[in-house]
Order: C-alpha cells, then sequence, then structure tokens
C-alpha cells in the first residue's frame, strides 16, 4: 500500500492527535480509494459528496470501528467497509444539519459547510447520495471475507441507527426542543440516538467483523451510545467556550439557537460529573468484555479529552 502524499497546508483547525496515526491514514485511503473507485454519478454531484466526506475531520467512527474488530479479536482491516459505511451515513448526516431548514451554519470544520460551497440543492443531493452510498459499501463485506449472515445483521443494524428511530429521530427532537427548557433526560434522548446510536453501531459492526458472538456484538452496542453521550457532552462544552479558528466552526450556535444541551439542562459542573460517570461505564465495558480493549480505551479517552 503507497503511503499518502504528504498534506498541503490548510487554513482549518487540526484534527486531534488520535493515538492510532497508521491506522487512521490506512482508513483515508481505502476511504479515497472507494469514493473514487465504486461511487458514479454526475461530475458536480461527486465532488460535492467528496467534499463533504472527505473534509478535515476527526474520523471518530470509522475508527472505532476498526479498532472496534481489533477489540474482539478480529483483523481491523476485514472492517474497512463497515468503516466507509459509518463515515458516509455521518457526513450525510452533517451536510443535512448544516442547512437552513436545519441548524442553518456556515462553517463545518474550518470550511464552508457543503450547501455553501456547492448550493442547497446540490447539498441536499450529496447528502441522500451519500447515505445510499453507505450500504452499497457495506456490503461489501462480504468480499473482506465476513459470513452473509453477519453482513445482513450489519446492515440492519445501520439502517436502524440511521433512521427515524435513532438518528434522524433525534435530529427531528433537537429541532422541537430548541428555544424550550429542557431537562437532563430529555438532552439524554436526543443525543442518545442523535449520536450514540451511531457510535453503538460503530462497535457492533467492528465486533461483527471480528466475528464475536451476538451478546458482545450487543453490549459493545451498548458502550458506543455511551460514548456517544460522552461525546455530546463535551462537544456541546466546547461549542459554548471554544472559537471558530479552533473549533472548526462559529463558537456559541447552540446557545444562539437556544439547542438542548446538557450543561444548559443542569449546569456546566453536572454536565462535568455526568460526562466522567458515562466514561467510566463505557471503559468498564469494553475492559470486560474484550480481548484486546487497549488501543480502543485510549481512542475513547482521547475523545473525552480533545479540545475541538
Amino acid at each position: 500500500m503507497a503511503a499518502p502524499a504528504p498534506a498541503r497546508r490548510r487554513r482549518t483547525p487540526a484534527p486531534p492527535a488520535f493515538p492510532h496515526p497508521r491506522l487512521a491514514d490506512a482508513f483515508e485511503i481505502y476511504f479515497k480509494d472507494a469514493l473514487s473507485e465504486r461511487c458514479a454519478g454526475p461530475p458536480k454531484l461527486r465532488q460535492a459528496m467528496r467534499y463533504a466526506a472527505l473534509g478535515p475531520g476527526k474520523r471518530v467512527r470509522p475508527l472505532l470501528v476498526l479498532l472496534s474488530c481489533e477489540a474482539v479479536g478480529g483483523d481491523w482491516f476485514h472492517a474497512l467497509p463497515a468503516a466507509v459505511a459509518v463515515e458516509c451515513v455521518h457526513a450525510f448526516s452533517l451536510v443535512h444539519d448544516d442547512l437552513p431548514a436545519m441548524d442553518d451554519d456556515d462553517y463545518r470544520r474550518g470550511r464552508l459547510t457543503t450547501h455553501r460551497k456547492y448550493g442547497e440543492a446540490l447539498g441536499l443531493l450529496a447528502g441522500d447520495a451519500l447515505l445510499a452510498f453507505a450500504f452499497e459499501e457495506l456490503t461489501m463485506l462480504e468480499g473482506a471475507g465476513v459470513p452473509a449472515p453477519r453482513v445482513l445483521e450489519a446492515v440492519r443494524r445501520l439502517a436502524r441507527a440511521s433512521g427515524s428511530d435513532d438518528l434522524v429521530g433525534g435530529q427531528a427532537l433537537d429541532m422541537a426542543a430548541e428555544g424550550r427548557r429542557v431537562r437532563a433526560a430529555d438532552v439524554e434522548a436526543i443525543h442518545t440516538r442523535k449520536t450514540g446510536a451511531l457510535m453503538g453501531a460503530c462497535l457492533a459492526l467492528g465486533a461483527i467483523a471480528g466475528g464475536a458472538d451476538p451478546r458482545t456484538v450487543e453490549v459493545l452496542d451498548d458502550a458506543g451510545r455511551l460514548m456517544g453521550l460522552v461525546f455530546q457532552i463535551h462537544d456541546d462544552l466546547l461549542n459554548a467556550s471554544s472559537s471558530l479558528s479552533r473549533l472548526g466552526k462559529r463558537a456559541g450556535t447552540d446557545a444562539a439557537r437556544g439547542k438542548a444541551t446538557y450543561h444548559r439542562a443542569v449546569g456546566e459542573a453536572a454536565a462535568l460529573e455526568k460526562e466522567q460517570s458515562l466514561l467510566r461505564s463505557a471503559r468498564l465495558i469494553l475492559e470486560t468484555h474484550c480481548l484486546h480493549p487497549t488501543r480502543l480505551l485510549a481512542l475513547l479517552d482521547t475523545l473525552a479529552a480533545r479540545e475541538r
């Protein structure tokens, strides 16, 4: 596998220094090849899709897939199609969340959002196409040596995590809560669906690709949902106190829109305490149910300590 070309200097915030750069590089090469070789369509649409998917993101979700596969004793290489699939679902959700009808954001990861760069219509279509491509790519697990029944289970789990009861449903609840008083339980219901469900699917898909038994797959899905809550509470706190140059998008946008955030519901101190409690619970699950959890735990700790 050829080494990636040196990155050009950008006026965008650098992604966090995650503990597994070689794994991230391997994913990035595979991801670019997947979008180039297996994702057809009109040139402008493909350009918008690549802009949305290949921007300077953290790649948290694909790393969760690959390290989950490793943690249950599998070869992370076999989980690469699932890693691409979850990152495409994530990119789709961000493109749509940024639209004027949703969160109305102009910047994402230090760049113009996809609809600001290519127009609202093409932004919508790029998100739609990325969601469809996610499931096309997920079926490539069979070619990577994953048995067909396991591939079917992976498709079922990602579809559920992406749909009306989880990710999309969470966005609907998030919009409905704007400007209203919210309780901690309301925020948890939103975050568990909007962020936690996809992170749960990441760990579940990695475990499926790694040959884990159904009980382990289910337990790791639960751990991923806890990780999603940790991630979102931390993200909301950063939004309240960071800056465009550090965060990659305008700070304070959650407060300006009256978004349902955990610290708005319970206060910053209680939000930080909740984050640490969830972190301990997620760590305990991974330590108990994984054969080789070290690198996955290191990623979890990095997520909870990041500054952007």
